[in-house]
């Protein structure tokens, strides 16, 4: 496990991702509160998520950006796209991401562009395959982006150097 990303020390940018309003019965009737998945990132390789419960809208998501915080994790990239094409999958959802050339733009629907552009990457290629649940296609990104790996850390686990593969 790395060592946890200090959310202070980076300038953190927040994208509401869904919010879902939720109901519970009970005896004296409905109890209604709101659910929030909250995706925040620095533009530059940090990325975290979380979600939020409250009985209004603006504390839920408080409440989701500090858990997202918590839950910051840095991601490997290159200068322009992400290093290898990679599956992400959580659940039924599953997420591709391929590498695309410079100037191509972020190509990809809702629940992926917030992930993706909070993570900073500026030119890929994506497919969401499977559930459409934003919580689930949000983990399967995040699965995604976590298995990236560069060539020096391939070869270092080959043995060798990076000009050799």
């Amino acid at each position: 496990m790395p060592s946890r990303i200090d959310p202070n020390s980076l300038q953190l940018k927040d994208q509401v991702v869904s919010i879902n309003r939720v109901t519970k019965v009970v005896k004296g009737g409905k109890n209604l509160s709101f659910s929030a998945l909250v995706v925040v990132g620095d533009g530059a390789g940090h990325v975290g998520y979380g979600s939020g419960k409250a009985r209004e809208v603006p504390m839920a998501i408080r409440k989701g950006i500090e858990a997202a915080k918590k839950r910051l994790v840095r991601i490997n990239m290159t200068s322009i796209s992400i290093p290898h094409q990679v599956l992400g999958r959580f659940g039924a959802g599953r997420v591709l991401l391929k590498p695309a050339a410079a100037g191509t733009g972020v190509i990809a629907g809702g629940t992926v562009r917030a992930v993706i552009s909070a993570a900073g990457i500026q030119n890929v290629l994506t497919k969401s395959l499977g559930t459409t649940n934003p919580h689930n296609v949000v983990k399967a990104t995040m699965d995604a982006l976590m298995k990236l790996r560069t060539p020096d850390e391939v070869a270092a686990e080959r043995g060798r150097t990076a000009d050799e593969l």
